[in-house]
């Protein structure tokens, strides 16, 4: 083989064993690296810009795509201990006209976290307030999107909020009482009686319990790697005592059954989807949610658990779009009448 033809082979392959190396190096060594690369990959792909909005101190971290058209703009509330990147696995399958805007809730990720701020979900619902007003989200009524504990304070931000909001979408929300206990909540249960409430399933602190939660959210079996897992638990574990105290304000009396209290007040066309198999928030709380509000379309997933967007993206965001295509054509009707 020709000498230049050789060194060729021995700088390319140079080349591409370096980025090779660089990745095995961060899987095996900092798993969270990776995670946090793979998130700012898929934003990039997706178009998802991220930027900063403040309220007098208060800081707000949020990604958007998209302008404000003639279709509302659609804001996602994320649910506990999560971030706006979670609704990434959605908007891959929304349309790219479509104007998006997923914030980061009180205290996670980039928005600010202070002791001195009010966590309960009317407080969360008060911030969220904020940031519509800072980024002027409200000038046109908004379709809002919440899951768990952000559908629980995306409910009660439409009933306190009305005139913001033109439909909802509330995904396994959480603030409902319940005739059928859940497995997380007869885990709670037993936590408390054995006094070991530090232990909480939704804040995980080693691989193994990232595992359990995993199982506990999702009816999909993922089949993780440990490293991966690592990385998860690594990303997680600085903010972990941040989580205990929101937990335990959003279970306290003041916040456990706020969307119950709030939901004869919601006046916008509502739309309720929820995993049949979900183990967190029992899914008798979407008949609770029809009973109370006159407007409502519930849609039961079948093989779906708590984690509905991850789960079930494509066919979240198609019941999302196919919704408000709904509400296009009554309000058109009604023009037309």
């Amino acid at each position: 083989m020709d000498l230049d033809v050789l060194n060729m082979f021995v700088i390319a392959g140079g080349t591409l064993a370096i980025p090779i190396l660089a990745f095995v190096a961060s899987f095996l060594l900092w798993p969270s690296a990776l995670i946090r690369i793979y998130y700012w990959y898929w934003r990039r792909a997706l178009g998802m810009q991220v930027r900063y909005a403040n309220y007098d101190d208060y800081q707000f971290c949020y990604s958007y795509r998209g302008r404000p058209g003639y279709r509302p703009s659609i804001l996602m509330l994320h649910g506990f201990s999560a971030h706006k990147d979670m609704w990434l696995s959605i908007v891959k399958f929304l349309p790219k006209n479509l104007h998006l805007v997923c914030v980061d809730m009180p205290g996670h990720e980039g928005t600010t976290r202070s002791d001195l701020d009010d966590y309960s979900i009317s407080g969360q619902a008060k911030r969220i307030h904020q940031f519509v007003e800072c980024i002027k989200l409200n000038r046109r009524p908004f379709h809002l999107v919440g899951t768990s504990m952000g559908g629980n304070v995306a409910g009660v931000y439409a009933a306190q909020y009305p005139e913001d909001v033109c439909s909802l979408t509330l995904i396994c929300p959480a603030g409902l009482p319940s005739t059928t206990d859940s497995k997380f909540i007869k885990q709670l249960r037993e936590l408390q009686e054995s006094k070991r409430i530090d232990r909480i399933p939704l804040i995980p602190s080693t691989p193994e319990e990232m595992a359990d939660m995993l199982k506990l959210c999702s009816y999909v079996r993922f089949k993780v790697p440990q490293q991966i897992l690592q990385g998860l638990v690594d990303v997680r574990i600085p903010h972990n005592e941040f989580y205990r105290k929101l937990f335990l304000e959003i279970v306290d009396e003041k916040s456990r059954h706020s969307l119950h209290e709030n939901m004869s007040k919601i006046k916008a066309p509502t739309q309720v989807i929820w995993g049949k198999q979900d183990q967190v928030l029992d899914v008798s709380g979407a008949s609770v949610l029809a009973s109370a509000i006159p407007d409502c379309h519930v849609y039961i997933l079948e093989n779906c658990g708590h984690s509905v967007v991850v789960e079930r993206p494509r066919k979240t965001a198609n019941l999302i779009l196919e919704f408000l295509a709904l509400l296009h054509s009554i309000d058109n009707n009604k023009k037309q009448a």
